[in-house]
């Protein structure tokens, strides 16, 4: 048996710690359910008991509920509770599982492989592949991505082609974001997801995004708000996808990027910190 230990979210109230085997006794009996809110030493928030993989079948998700709200709440013994920003719990945020020096390395060589051209097609799947392995969503263990080079290799071929650009090149992304958000997979099944934004609707981000450029400091607020369009326009779950990151969290981040990055060595450590971070802010609820 492990020497694991748990806590429980009580009527308000933190309760534990629990050796594994009482653990599993009060999931056995119902004094565990689903909805219930539980944590363990490695767990990086308070999650549904139906959301941490092994306690329940995959097949029996909790149902939706009101999460706690206030950061620090059933926060453990000698652990530090996660701090957050927005409406979102954190048991609800997705986590990116990168590594600096591979992050950095497969960020490279799908540079390369889309200057090249030719490659491009393997390039872009191999990276999504990288990427979406690493992406924790609660409830949705197991994510993959099941695209393949073949499927829409004329996409990449043509945004990589010298001289295509313009509006061409942004109908053809908007292409390429929807076949990706449709090949993810949870556990080997695909989920029934689809993007449903407008090309024209994101011309007019990346436009706006441009204008903002000129001052200064308001293209972050534009990068948010296109960031909270994005994740609207995913449907096909039954949970509401969103991004909570504001303006002003972008802005300091990035900075500090490219503050830390003109020093050079720092650059994978910084693009893991960067993306990690944007990655936290997409809520699932």
């Amino acid at each position: 048996m492990s020497n694991r230990t748990w806590y429980i979210a009580i009527d308000g109230k933190q309760a534990g710690p629990y050796p594994e085997d009482q653990f599993l006794e009060f999931i056995a009996n119902g004094q565990v359910d689903r909805n219930s809110l539980v944590w363990s030493e490695g767990m990086s928030a308070w999650q549904r008991a139906g959301y941490v993989p092994g306690l329940f079948a995959p097949a029996q998700p909790p149902v939706a509920a009101p999460a706690p709200r206030r950061p620090g709440a059933f926060q453990p013994p000698g652990a530090v509770a996660p701090t957050y920003d927005g409406d979102a719990g954190p048991e609800d945020r997705l986590d990116a599982e990168f590594s600096a020096l591979p992050l950095f390395g497969r960020a490279l060589l799908y540079a390369i492989g889309m200057a090249l051209v030719v490659t491009a097609p393997w390039a872009a799947t191999s990276f999504y592949r990288w990427v979406v392995a690493r992406i924790r969503v609660p409830g949705r263990p197991g994510l993959a991505f099941e695209g393949k080079p073949g499927d829409i290799w004329w996409v990449f071929v043509l945004i990589g082609l010298p001289g295509i650009g313009g509006f061409f090149a942004l109908f053809l992304t908007v292409t390429a974001i929807r076949w990706v958000v449709s090949n993810l997979s949870s556990e080997g099944r695909r989920l029934p997801l689809t993007f449903t934004g407008g090309v024209w609707a994101y011309i007019g981000w990346v436009l706006l995004f441009v204008v903002s450029i000129y001052t200064v400091i308001g293209w972050a607020w534009v990068v948010a708000a296109a960031m909270r369009w994005f994740c609207r326009n995913i449907h096909g779950t039954t949970r509401a996808v969103s991004f909570v990151g504001g303006g002003w969290q972008i802005l300091w981040r990035t900075v500090v990027v490219s503050l830390a990055s003109a020093l050079i060595i720092p650059i994978p450590w910084m693009m893991r910190w960067y993306y990690r971070w944007y990655a936290s802010q997409v809520a699932i609820g």
